[in-house]
């Protein structure tokens, strides 16, 4: 069926629709009130399927492109929200703008419900009332809260309350000792205002740990010196000087995006009690855009806010502020989408005059110095190289790379690290490792890239892959992924074979990578050991490597530790790893009836192994 057939059956219902092109590539996803209205207004249908004249630059490129749509119903415009950030979030179509997945951020809370309450850092809403939020925090929320306990004598654990005799803390003098009534309620309210105070004003805390600071230099405790200025760094960064005070006490949060020099950027800056509390910001990924084409930014608005406010947030605004006018009928859409979300009416506005206009062209500023910074590098980066050598679709700013381990089928197991640019280092965090059932490498590496695959929804996927091995598996990859129809870089590295064995000679590993280009072509690489875009690949592979050798090892030693355990009269182990090889884990073979184990062992051997798993043991 052809595109035009294809339009003519578009239903009157609210959905999300895809377009592909001729090679079945993904190219956007968006959502619709009515998707017949919404999907034929992006194109003219005489004489002949053109894109529509009204179309900016970028999308009108885009649907040059198209060769097929498909959508998916839903009941109503809200469910076509979220249903479309999640799919754009997971499939990560060439043409849409991408955020980085927003988390919620840290917030300092007290619960005034308690008798001496306490200071804690959460990242979830507090049932009841009387529980007041500080933040949100982008950086520094934790060395704020260890700085004003080791300033204020407050509560230091929930269980010192509990408990009846003071603690240590009570001796080295970091708290009152409430759990002896050494301390009245009436007392420990103004400590806790006192705590507080740290928090309005971080200039205070800094002054004060700026102060210890000198002092243990002065006392030649030079580490504990070190580690307050480290501190005192971090808390600065979450600092903000604007010199704006809204005197009121409003909790708005604001979202300002620029776009230049092919880059884009989002800032978000949170007032709380109307004075700025915290501030961060991330680089958008927008394929295809350059100075000649027009950057969307309605998309990038929209998508910002729903990314956001799509988590868990423990203190909700009153007003969104934004930088831009949106037409009425996007503001109406994403204040519904807040009331459904958060069953509370906010505001979304883009202010003309006083100070929130000042509050949002600060926000402004911010996005235009992040962009001048980032344009003042010049220099190529290694992931401008990688882009550009594989002729891969986007920047790889995040890279996930896979390896798996197993010996003589024993101790199976796969693991995956992860390399973050924001980070410029790998997250360690994001590590997983995976016991795998497959016996061979070609269905391990399946059964673990299918597993990831699956988890998409919850942790989205990265903008490269990177595999332990050659051309096969490769291939593999790219199945797996076209199977679920995303976009989505992938490269494979594996040793130069010398007379058929890998070539590991230290300091000259002569490694191919390999990798699909644009004509969808697999090809290959044999770069200089010198090569910066060789080593950084072999430096993520060999980390995977590292990662699930540790983990087979941690693996493989339990296994055995079972293997001896299991060794009976007339079963040693080499049946024991026959039946390992067969079952693939201890509680399989545990639970596995005579005629199940008859397929590895003989009549004798099987009932031998059924009563020792049955028989109660003293």
């Amino acid at each position: 069926m052809n595109l035009l057939e294809k339009l003519k059956q578009l239903p009157n219902d609210a959905g999300v629709y895809q377009y592909f092109d001729k090679d079945g590539h993904l190219l956007y996803i968006g959502k619709a009130k009515v998707l017949k209205n919404r999907v034929k207004s992006y194109f003219k249908f005489t004489p002949k399927l053109l894109p529509a004249d009204k179309l900016g630059p970028r999308i009108y490129k885009m649907i040059s492109e198209v060769v097929s749509c498909e959508w998916i119903v839903v009941p109503n415009e809200h469910d076509a929200l979220i249903l479309e950030n999640s799919l754009i979030k997971q499939l990560k179509p060439k043409y849409n703008i991408l955020l980085r997945d927003d988390k919620t951020y840290p917030y300092i809370v007290i619960d005034y419900n308690e008798d001496f309450p306490r200071l804690e850092i959460t990242r979830k809403i507090h049932k009841g009332k009387n529980i007041k939020y500080f933040g949100p925090y982008s950086t520094g929320a934790k060395d704020m809260l260890d700085s004003i306990y080791e300033i204020v004598p407050l509560v230091q654990k929930k269980s010192c309350v509990k408990g009846k005799t003071a603690c240590l803390f009570h001796q080295i003098q970091k708290c009152l000792a409430p759990c002896e009534n050494k301390i009245s309620k009436e007392e420990y309210s103004k400590i806790v205002e006192n705590a507080l105070e740290y928090i309005y004003n971080k200039s205070k805390l800094i002054t004060k740990l700026n102060e210890r600071m000198i002092q243990y230099s002065n006392d030649f405790r030079f580490e504990e010196a070190m580690n307050l200025r480290d501190r005192i760094k971090t808390i600065e960064k979450s600092q903000i000087k604007s010199g704006i005070d809204l005197a009121t006490n409003e909790d708005i949060d604001i979202f300002a995006i620029s776009a230049s020099n092919k880059k884009a950027v989002v800032v978000r800056m949170f007032l709380r009690d109307g004075k700025l509390a915290s501030s961060s910001h991330d680089f958008l990924k927008v394929n295809n855009f350059d100075e000649n084409f027009d950057f969307d930014y309605n998309e990038a608005y929209k998508r910002a806010i729903i990314n956001y406010y799509n988590n868990e947030i423990p203190l909700l605004p009153k007003e969104v502020l934004i930088a831009i006018e949106l037409e009425a009928v996007e503001i109406i859409e994403l204040e519904d989408f807040l009331q459904t979300r958060f069953n509370k009416k906010i505001k979304i506005l883009n202010p003309k005059k006083d100070k929130k206009k000042d509050i949002v062209q600060i926000a402004i500023n911010n996005c235009e110095e992040l962009l001048r910074i980032d344009s003042s590098k010049n220099q190529t980066t290694i992931y401008e190289e990688l882009k550009e050598l594989f002729g891969l679709q986007t920047l790889p700013y995040l890279i996930e790379s896979y390896d798996n381990s197993h010996m003589m089928g024993q101790a199976t197991v796969g693991a995956m690290v992860v390399w973050s640019e924001e980070l410029n280092a790998f997250d360690k965090k994001a590590f997983r490792h995976y016991n795998l059932e497959s016996k061979d490498e070609y269905s391990q590496m399946r059964e673990m890239l299918i597993r990831r695959v699956e988890n998409f929804e919850k942790n989205p996927a990265p903008d490269l892959w990177i595999i332990d091995g050659g051309e096969t598996l490769l291939k593999l990859a790219y199945d797996i992924i076209q199977s679920v129809g995303m976009n989505l870089d992938i490269i494979a590295i594996a040793k130069e074979k010398v007379d058929a064995k890998a070539h590991r000679a230290k300091g000259a590993a002569k490694d191919i990578v390999h990798y699909r280009d644009k004509n969808k072509e697999f090809k290959n690489f044999k770069l200089s050991t010198s090569d910066k875009r060789l080593q950084f690949v072999q430096r993520q592979r060999d980390e995977a490597h590292r990662f699930v050798i540790n983990f087979h090892k941690k693996q493989k030693r339990a296994e055995d530790k079972q293997i001896s355990l299991l060794q009976i009269k007339g079963i040693g182990e080499a049946k024991i790893k026959k039946l390992l090889l067969y079952f693939g884990e201890f509680e399989k073979i545990k639970n596995a009836s005579i005629e199940e184990l008859q397929n590895v062992l003989n009549e004798k051997d099987a009932i031998t192994l059924t009563n020792y798993f049955t028989t109660p043991k003293d």
